[in-house]
């Protein structure tokens, strides 16, 4: 019964007409959405680097007047420690105040101290505050004039000022503390710590703290624009933040605000983009010159996005008219291809029902009228190919009878066999019954045509039996060793792979020794790979026998039989250049012959 032409259920019918409108506007839409794309992105990384730029200007800039007010502070304090030619007022330079005060804190040395500190504050726009700390049994002066001194308080205690003390700078810059001298809350402040030695014997006599107002950095910073004053951050070497706009994030770490990757700032341009929150920022970091501090400025990347509107709505513009022409000639292309593809697609109708001959013909004159063509063509020669099945239908009947018949001979063999065990079992003859029932095992294994490929047990088991003959043949003067690894027993190898071998062992190595030895064994070489080695303790090969033997391995001679050669080809053939036979040999050491092949899954096939 003729079954019908259907298509499988797991492909759907899509027709030609509709491939091609798909693929016209494909490649209409394609070139398009790059060009969308592309455009898009290359304008926002165009503005990115503007930004980025104007950034990255901007957090140079403040880094330079914040580094100028703190250069200006640790002059400053030099200049009130230990005065300068050029300085002009009240006081002479030769009485240097300060350090007056800290030999003799009475009221008229603490009035010129205080003057001399306070002209300093003034022209800083009082947004310093100074404390000198005397460290020779007088007392300390606070010039404050913005916040109350806490006159209770002392850093004496302080690890700070301990260390300070102990280590052997003249001046050092704190990070943002609070300045707990004052009253104030809140007063935020980045000291500037001096030492003060006498003029005349260099004697320690004081520390001068200069408290800088971290507000300053607001007003050095007053053209910058309100949100780019609260995107300013300034962080120590150890990424603590010691100013942003808003005071209670000054301590905390910087990655608790933003998770920057700072190995990529390092590596690249200094600029990065982090997403926080589920908004992505471009964010800036710039180092100090003088400082191991940072300045981080970030703002948000959709603000970038309101000048590529424009273009968006142009890119939009073009695909839609660009959508339509294709659409419009995809319609009219696929009409005129199709229809001789139609006719095409009847006339193979026509075969499938049987009918070869006389088909309508395809008129185009392109690729599918010489398809056409050859459909014809092809449909005259599967009719002739039809017939020539009939006839090697009832050919192949014939060679299975024969087959059938040429089976009776091996039968009668193995009757004949049995027949000659049950003789010798009856006349008590073990050895000829040991050989025979071997000898039957081993031609029912080679008789059997149903697989090319065995197990290894298997062909172990025809290798007992065959040992079984040369042992009796032999006068038991062969010892046989076989060891399998794992599960190595189930993997197939080529059928008769392994006896050429034991058999080349027996009659060219352990035939003429009282004690010849041999053994088997089966063990994986990796994961992939395993390895069958038949090693005898013979009268092993000589050097000119081991490289005519290699030469013919290596292709040079070809050879029939079942031999080594042939069980190395054999081999080949089957799984690869890689694998084959392998041997070593020397005289009077024996040889070991190795056959690699590769371990496989039964379920793989082969």
């Amino acid at each position: 019964m003729k079954v019908p032409f259907t298509l499988k259920p797991s492909r759907r019918f899509v027709s030609v007409k509709n491939k091609m409108l798909f693929f016209f506007l494909l490649a209409i839409l394609i070139p398009v959405v790059i060009l969308f794309v592309n455009s898009y992105i290359s304008s926002q990384q165009m503005l990115e680097r503007k930004y980025t730029d104007l950034l990255a200007d901007v957090t140079r800039q403040s880094n330079i007047r914040i580094e100028e007010f703190l250069e200006d502070t640790k002059q400053i304090s030099l200049i009130a420690s230990y005065g300068i030619n050029s300085y002009i007022s009240a006081v002479s330079q030769e009485n240097y105040p300060v350090q007056n005060f800290l030999h003799d804190s009475s009221v008229t040395n603490e009035l010129q101290a205080t003057q001399l500190l306070m002209n300093y504050i003034t022209m800083k726009d009082r947004a310093i505050s100074i404390y000198v700390y005397n460290l020779v049994n007088g007392s300390d002066l606070y010039v404050a004039p913005n916040k109350p001194v806490d006159y209770t308080y002392t850093p004496r205690a302080e690890d700070w000022f301990t260390e300070f003390l102990r280590s052997d700078d003249i001046t050092r810059d704190l990070p943002t503390r609070l300045d707990r001298q004052t009253k104030a809350d809140n007063n935020w402040t980045i000291y500037n710590l001096r030492k003060i030695f006498d003029m005349e014997n260099g004697k320690l006599l004081g520390v001068m703290a200069v408290s800088v107002d971290i507000d300053f950095i607001n007003r050095l910073n007053k053209r910058m624009e309100a949100g780019n004053r609260s995107a300013f951050t300034v962080t120590d070497d150890s990424g603590m933040i010691i100013f942003n706009n808003n005071y209670n994030l000054i301590g905390k770490p910087f990655r608790t605000l933003f998770p920057v990757r700072e190995e990529e700032l390092a590596a690249g341009s200094g600029r990065q983009i982090v997403r926080v929150a589920g908004k992505n920022y471009i964010l800036i970091q710039s180092p100090f010159e003088e400082h191991k501090w940072k300045t981080y400025m970030y703002m948000p990347v959709e603000e970038l996005a309101v000048e590529g509107d424009i273009l968006k709505q142009n890119l939009w513009t073009i695909a839609v008219v660009l959508l339509l022409f294709a659409l419009a000639s995809s319609v009219y292309m696929s009409n005129l291809i199709t229809r001789p593809i139609k006719q095409l697609i009847r006339n193979m109708t026509l075969v499938e029902q049987g009918k070869f001959d006389n088909l309508p013909a395809v008129r185009s004159n392109d690729e599918i009228g010489v398809m056409a063509s050859r459909f014809e063509q092809m449909s005259a020669e599967l009719k002739q190919l039809v017939e020539r099945i009939y006839v090697e239908q009832g050919q192949k009947v014939e060679a299975e009878i024969r087959a059938l018949q040429a089976q009776i001979s091996p039968h009668f063999l193995y009757n004949t066999l049995n027949s000659v065990k049950w003789i010798a079992t009856m006349q008590q003859s073990d050895k000829i019954v040991e050989m025979t029932g071997a000898l039957i095992s081993m031609l029912r294994y080679t008789a059997k045509t149903d697989n090319r490929l065995v197990p290894i047990r298997e062909e172990l088991e025809h290798i007992l039996h065959y040992i079984v003959i040369q042992k009796v043949r032999y006068f038991n003067r062969i010892e046989f060793h076989s060891e399998v690894e794992g599960t190595l027993a189930e993997q197939e190898i080529p059928k008769l792979s392994i006896q050429p071998l034991v058999e080349n062992a027996i009659f060219h190595g352990i035939a003429d020794q009282e004690d010849g030895l041999l053994s088997i064994e089966v063990r994986r070489a990796g994961n992939t790979e395993l390895t069958i080695t038949v090693k005898d303790n013979g009268a092993g090969m000589s050097a000119e026998a081991s490289a005519k033997l290699r030469s013919r391995l290596g292709g040079a001679e070809d050879s029939g039989g079942i031999g080594v050669i042939n069980v190395h080809q054999r081999v080949r053939r089957l799984y690869g250049d890689p694998y084959g036979v392998s041997f070593e040999s020397s005289p009077g050491q024996g040889a070991v012959f190795v056959i690699t092949i590769p371990i496989r899954d039964r379920k793989e096939g082969y």
